[in-house]
């Protein structure tokens, strides 16, 4: 789940306001002064004469109030849909593994793959120049927007013609692909897509702080999350659902079918050509209010003088400390968080009914930072997160169990298999359990950010700290998907090869089954590395633990930087 913990970057120096109301008052106070001297000649019964005249202000004020919420209401519908399609790649990137998984593909491809999340991760590389660069013709975020956009929309239409040959599934003329999955390219075309995301939600996030009225700014973050959550259960749960041959057959068809409601290629089509269509009417039909003379010019130093505050901000001993001991934080949750699903998928459960099982979880998942952040009010919203780590620890390990029971409750059918209600329940119920040790961190760990946060910086502090939060769960992730497979051991026993001895990659495995053998896992390196990975959670717990407490219990003065350099 860490990977939905994204932060918006709102590094723009000034915010714009719409000053409609304001401008029709001033107007409004010139005719009442105007009216003034007249008034005072007239008889005591009529000492009120401009009656009608307020009211008639307050009808143009009424409608002028009408007027903005009809165009936030607009502006509203706009940023969701924006953010709706922001979480599109991304769920389809996190839909490719499985696929992978399915061709039996290493975990070392897999750990390559896995490099396709990082865009959003490290987007603050890159966001002070998206926030400051723009063709004034085309407007501040629409220079931004629009080209962006349109490349995700053509990299979407090109890789529908090219995906299933990537992954395997056939050749360029339509026949088998011998050479296998091509994860290099998989890996850079997914990298680019999610780059290009990362953009245009920096530009979406600057975009909403303008396009919005004062009143309703606040609105941009719910817009974030559930467009961003809306896109990624598109690109996700339903196209595995709609590709998936078993489940529309179950529950969608009449007369059932060999292949699913949509294909990969279709979907990455489809996509595609919304994209460039929408991106078109955005461009066409939605205007940005121009930027003022003063703004310009705070904007065009705006990019060094960002990274000149990241700077200073990382050379505070306290945010030093605290970046070196948050950057490990996560390696106890490293196997759980990146290997689970896929040794899921390999025991024998379809990718399509993984994706469905969050479903149950959503409203869990939208309860529970209300709830837990009742808790993280107070000066030390660190202390649940140290609390919840053990937990989260714990569990990790039962899940562990839940994955080595699938492999004994499993029941062979055809050329599948299949699970019973109780194993998914006990599966639900124990994911449930974890996302609350998970958002207990996670809460806890904002809450800390926004406290710590220099208000001088603005969104670059707390940004920046974001960030590193991001990092700390990418590259455990990404580590133990490339060890996995060094430390797993199996043997190919029954072949009438005697030379052959084991089957630890998917070229071995064909070998083994080919020589009609039987690939046997001696050491799993999935259990392998829970076991180590908790070991390394604990003791990051027993020995940073204290020292994030002190960090934590130090005066506001150690994180905030030196009065002269706050001086612009």
């Amino acid at each position: 789940m860490d990977h939905s913990n994204e932060t918006s970057i709102n590094i723009s120096s000034e915010t714009h306001e719409h000053h409609v109301l304001k401008t029709r008052n001033k107007s409004y106070s010139r005719i009442n002064n105007s009216n003034t001297n007249s008034s005072l000649n007239m008889e005591r019964s009529y000492k009120r004469p401009n009656d009608s005249q307020d009211t008639a202000e307050k009808e143009i004020a009424a409608q002028d109030n009408a007027e903005i919420v009809a165009r936030d209401r607009r502006n509203i519908a706009l940023l969701l849909f924006l953010y709706t399609l922001q979480g599109i790649p991304l769920g389809m990137a996190a839909s490719i593994p499985m696929f992978l998984q399915g061709r039996h593909v290493g975990y070392k491809q897999q750990a390559v793959f896995s490099l396709v999340y990082w865009p959003f991760s490290v987007k603050l590389l890159w966001a002070p120049i998206v926030d400051s660069l723009y063709v004034t013709a085309i407007g501040r975020r629409k220079s931004w927007l629009v080209p962006v956009q349109y490349l995700l929309g053509l990299f979407m239409i090109a890789l529908s013609y090219n995906i299933d040959y990537l992954l395997g599934s056939k050749g360029e003329n339509g026949t088998s692909n011998s050479t296998g999955v091509d994860i290099e390219t998989l890996t850079i075309i997914f990298f680019i897509l999610n780059f290009l995301a990362a953009t245009q939600d920096i530009a979406v996030d600057g975009w909403a702080l303008t396009i919005l009225s004062k009143g309703k700014v606040g609105h941009a973050s719910t817009c974030n999350s559930v467009g961003q959550t809306a896109g990624y259960f598109i690109g996700n749960v339903v196209f595995l659902a709609l590709e998936s041959k078993d489940f529309c057959n179950k529950y969608l068809r009449i007369v059932p079918g060999d292949k699913g409601i949509i294909s990969i290629d279709q979907f990455f089509l489809s996509w595609g050509i919304i994209f460039v269509v929408t991106t078109t009417f955005v461009f066409l039909f939605k205007h940005e209010k121009a930027v003022e003379e003063i703004e310009i010019k705070e904007l065009r130093k705006g990019i060094m003088h960002t990274y000149r505050q990241l700077i200073k901000i990382l050379r505070l001993p306290a945010v030093t400390s605290y970046v070196l001991i948050i950057l490990f934080c996560k390696i106890g949750f490293a196997a759980t968080d990146g290997i689970t699903a896929l040794k899921l998928v390999e025991a024998g459960i379809h990718r399509e009914t993984l994706a469905l099982i969050g479903i149950p979880l959503v409203p869990l998942q939208i309860l529970l930072p209300f709830v837990i952040s009742r808790y993280t009010t107070g000066p030390r919203p660190m202390n649940l997160f140290l609390k919840a780590i053990p937990y989260r620890l714990t569990i990790g390990m039962g899940i562990a169990l839940i994955v080595y029971w699938a492999w004994i409750v499993r029941v062979p059918n055809g050329d599948d298999y299949s699970f019973p209600w109780y194993f998914y329940a006990a599966l639900i119920g124990i994911y449930a359990i974890y996302q609350i040790a998970l958002y207990c961190m996670y809460v806890s760990q904002m809450a800390f950010h926004a406290r710590i946060s220099d208000p001088m910086y603005g969104g670059t502090y707390m940004t920046l700290l974001n960030t590193v939060t991001n990092m700390a769960g990418n590259w455990p992730t990404t580590v133990a998907l490339w060890l996995v497979d060094d430390i797993t051991k199996t043997i190919c026993q029954g072949s009438s090869n005697a030379s052959m001895q084991t089957c630890d990659t998917s070229a071995l495995q064909k070998a083994c089954k080919d020589a009609n053998g039987t690939c046997i896992t001696t050491r799993d390196g999935y259990y392998v590395e829970i076991i180590l990975c908790t070991f390394v959670g604990f003791s990051w717990l027993f020995y940073f633990g204290k020292k994030l407490r002190r960090l934590q219990s130090m005066e506001e003065s150690a994180w905030k930087c030196p009065i002269t350099d706050n001086i612009e």
